[in-house]
């Protein structure tokens, strides 16, 4: 089966057959997850797909189906529960892969499945051990099948960049005959530069006969720091959709971040005339969200989300701002979702006004959750002098990443300084039940750490403890990160407190709590795209 104009536009995420208009299809759920530590649990998940479809995203690529039972249930709860986005699941090139996916899709309104299989010859030889024709009959099989259970099917050539031309061109022309009607070029290693990759589209679709029947894809790896720069050379040159994440989440060097993408080209559409469907007043609250529930704290000088994006320190550029914005700012905080408030909050305030602030800040949070953060907003109150914008950011994040887990902290008091040994006496939940040990180290944060090991013992090594400030001053909050590795699985954990000692506690239980969701999830062999 063939697919024409009229089923391309019928079935793609796109409301119109707009030319200019641009498919973003999101891929933090799955390529994003791939990164190491950034699993996530099926309420995560959840959370983050409905944002993303609050933002406008097109396509949600919600899994990997087969991987496992955890990024199964996942791809079903979130088409269960996303009404405006097409859901996609991704599948190797075999029947027993897309069989799984079309059932995780069951319930989605809107179903694509998405399937892969390498095509350069370095992947063909060392990692299919196939030969150029059997990938050529697997395509055929795979895509044909998988029209078999959905109108809307995406094809793509892992290691696309690297692929013979010839062979590619005929690869492309095989998954459009079979029914195609995305065709994705993913640059897998991130080895493009952007004059290559645009000129690779160019040459598919000047070449391939029935280019003309499937709206093709862009997917960049940011190996080299070119992501962004090559997805929008792949626009340029004829693709119409751009496969990226929330913070460039993703395996390696991360892939191509959403928020630069839309930004750039919402700031140059004098360069770049084209639009996309994003709210891009909602890319603060998914930047926060991910951060919290990954534990991939944004670095500062982020692009568009992190803290120095909108931040002036040197005097001229001060001065600049203060006699008119444009002068250093290409865009508004307001266009991505920031304020501009500063101080805010304080001991006296009530839940209406913290409730009104966490929405002001870009937060939908449950009655339980706003509850419980409210309680820790007196708290720190009650210990901090003033209470800004980033210390409220601070705490709600926590909750989210504390949020259905099988150990919680309850309590820790350490005693410290020069004369040790160090003590710590811990009091946690597990599995509903409390529990308490005393433990020493050679330090405060190991006696810590060593108490969570008795309470809860394990094998995981830690390989990264990272602490910094929320905000100035000496009452300032810590925010702790810390990353846990077993047996080749590897976890971040985030956690923040005026107690430094107890946001290190905080991150390692997050950490913990990430790893025994992770321990349940198993890689298929060839899984990448």
């Amino acid at each position: 089966m063939t697919a024409t104009h009229d089923q391309i536009a019928a079935n793609a995420a796109v409301p119109s057959p707009d030319a200019d208009r641009v498919i973003i299809f999101d891929t933090t759920l799955r390529d994003g997850e791939q990164s190491p530590g950034a699993s996530m649990n099926l309420e995560e998940k959840l959370r983050i797909a409905r944002v993303l479809e609050e933002m406008g995203v097109d396509v949600i690529e919600a899994g990997f189906p087969i991987a496992s039972n955890g990024d199964f249930e996942a791809v079903r709860e979130v088409g269960r529960v996303v009404r405006n986005s097409v859901i996609a699941g991704l599948s190797r090139a075999n029947r027993r892969d897309i069989d799984r996916a079309a059932e995780a899709l069951q319930f989605a309104e809107r179903k694509r499945i998405h399937t892969f299989i390498s095509t350069s010859p370095l992947h063909m030889k060392y990692k299919l051990q196939m030969a150029p024709e059997k990938v050529l009959e697997a395509i055929w099989d795979s895509v044909t099948h998988a029209r078999n259970h959905v109108d809307d099917v995406e094809w793509s050539a892992e290691d696309g960049s690297r692929t013979e031309h010839d062979f590619l061109c005929r690869c492309v022309e095989t998954a459009i005959k079979a029914g195609a009607t995305t065709i994705n070029i993913p640059d897998t290693v991130g080895y493009g530069v952007p004059e290559e990759y645009g000129a690779l589209f160019t040459m598919l679709i000047n070449r391939v006969p029935n280019a003309d029947k499937a709206i093709f894809s862009v997917h960049c790896h940011n190996d080299l720091g070119l992501a962004v720069a090559n997805s929008l050379a792949g626009v340029a040159a004829g693709a119409r959709q751009i496969e990226c994440t929330i913070n460039g989440l993703g395996e390696r060097a991360g892939n191509a971040a959403l928020e630069e993408i839309v930004m750039a080209m919402r700031t140059r559409a004098d360069a770049m005339p084209y639009t996309t469907g994003i709210q891009t007043e909602q890319i603060m609250t998914a930047s926060r969200l991910v951060s919290a529930v990954t534990g991939f704290v944004v670095q500062p000088n982020k692009a568009i989300v992190g803290k120095n994006a909108f931040a002036h320190e040197s005097g001229i550029h001060q001065d600049g701002m203060l006699k008119n914005a444009q002068t250093y700012e290409i865009m508004t905080p307001e266009s991505v979702g920031l304020n501009r408030s500063t101080l805010v909050m304080g001991k006296h305030s009530g839940r209406a006004a913290f409730r009104a602030k966490l929405k002001d800040l870009g937060y939908s949070l449950g009655d339980n959750a706003i509850e419980e953060t409210f309680v820790r907003f007196k708290d720190l109150a009650d210990k901090k002098k003033d209470v800004f914008d980033e210390d409220i950011i601070a705490l709600v994040d926590d909750s989210i990443g504390s949020t259905n887990e099988r150990i919680r902290f309850v309590s820790l008091m350490v005693v410290a300084g020069s004369k040790g040994p160090q003590r710590a006496e811990l009091e946690l939940e597990i599995d509903g039940e409390a529990v308490s040990t005393v433990a020493t180290g050679s330090g405060p944060v190991d006696a810590t750490f060593n108490a969570i090991a008795a309470l809860f013992p394990h094998e995981a090594k830690l390989q990264l403890y990272q602490v910094h400030a929320v905000t100035e001053g000496t009452d300032a909050q810590a925010e702790v990160t810390v990353r846990l590795e077993e047996n080749g699985k590897t976890v971040n954990g985030q956690g923040a407190d005026t107690d430094t000692l107890v946001a290190s506690c905080r991150a390692y239980v997050h950490a913990l709590n990430k790893l025994l969701t992770k321990r349940q999830k198993t890689a298929p062999e060839a899984l990448s795209a």
